[in-house]
């Protein structure tokens, strides 16, 4: 007869939880905190100065709804959003692909085409508001190859402004979707690809039923880093353009900015930011809830 072995106490292999309490005292501190007084102060007619302010309900709210200019800032951001996503994982998934390839310099280019990704975004933004300004270097070559109708002022057309915000972040973060999505192609067995080019199976028809189902955890990844970042976009907005000409390229983090630091309406741009806090927060967790689905249904 074998002896009972004593029964571990549920108590004795719990996790100690205590252990915890500095932690999430110091981000209740830092975070939860000033973001519940955010909050409360966008039910107000605080201008960040007078200690002395009343709360006004949701009037910021209604007027927000009522603002043509914030109004055309959502949508500038959505559009932002949307474009940098499609681009850039496109073009990066493309990167992706040829580097991942047997040719001999495929270290060399991943080098080259990750490193715009490292310098930090308002250098970027400020080299290339350069680049395309009246007398910058875009101009001066469509000039001296004989496209001189072409030139322009790319940064201050209200027509042309957002899509070189746009292109200037995709060719800044191309790069970084790349790495991604090469951590994932590299991923997949050698002998995967073997089996389906014997079975005759063309390069079109492997990506799709074979390397695309296999690289979404990648792609999940990289669709919800790029649509959150598009939505939260400042520094290369403030930089390249301020928002300008007039509101053409504002976004909700411009607008933000704006009202808080120059109109001094910070009631206002609080609800703005409350705005764009729930904003991210749909979006992230309809991203993530239909992203995972599918990365379930194709594993």
């Amino acid at each position: 007869m074998t002896a009972r072995r004593p029964r571990r106490s549920r108590r004795s292999t719990a996790p100690p939880w205590w252990f915890v309490l500095p932690a999430l005292a110091l981000f209740a501190f830092v975070v939860l905190i000033p973001s519940a007084r955010g909050v409360y102060y966008a039910f107000t007619n605080w201008d960040g100065l007078d200690p002395h302010f009343s709360l006004i309900g949701l009037r910021n709210f209604t007027d927000l709804a009522g603002d043509p200019t914030a109004r055309q800032a959502v949508w500038h951001t959505i559009l932002i959003a949307v474009a940098i996503t499609v681009l850039q994982n496109g073009i990066g998934l493309l990167l992706a692909l040829g580097v991942n390839s047997m040719i001999k310099t495929r270290n060399f280019l991943r080098v080259l085409l990750f490193a715009p990704a490292v310098v930090t975004p308002i250098v970027t933004a400020y080299l290339w508001r350069n680049l395309l300004g009246p007398d910058g270097a875009v101009n001066s070559l469509l000039g001296a190859v004989g496209l001189g109708s072409w030139q322009q002022d790319w940064l201050g057309s209200p027509r042309l402004a957002l899509w070189m915000i746009v292109l200037v972040i995709v060719w800044q973060f191309s790069g970084y979707s790349m790495v991604i999505f090469l951590a994932g192609l590299q991923s997949i067995p050698r002998e995967i690809y073997e089996a389906a080019a014997i079975d005759g199976t063309g390069p079109v028809r492997r990506f799709f039923s074979i390397v695309r189902p296999l690289l979404a955890p990648a792609i999940t990844i990289n669709l919800m880093l790029s649509i959150i970042g598009g939505i939260k976009l400042f520094d290369q907005v403030y930089a390249l353009t301020g928002g300008g000409p007039g509101h053409a390229t504002d976004t909700i983090s411009t607008l933000i900015y704006k009202d808080a630091f120059t109109l001094g309406e910070f009631g206002y741009s609080i609800a703005l930011a409350v705005v764009l806090t729930v904003i991210v927060a749909i979006v992230s967790a309809g991203q993530y809830t239909v992203l995972s689905r599918n990365e379930r249904s194709a594993s």
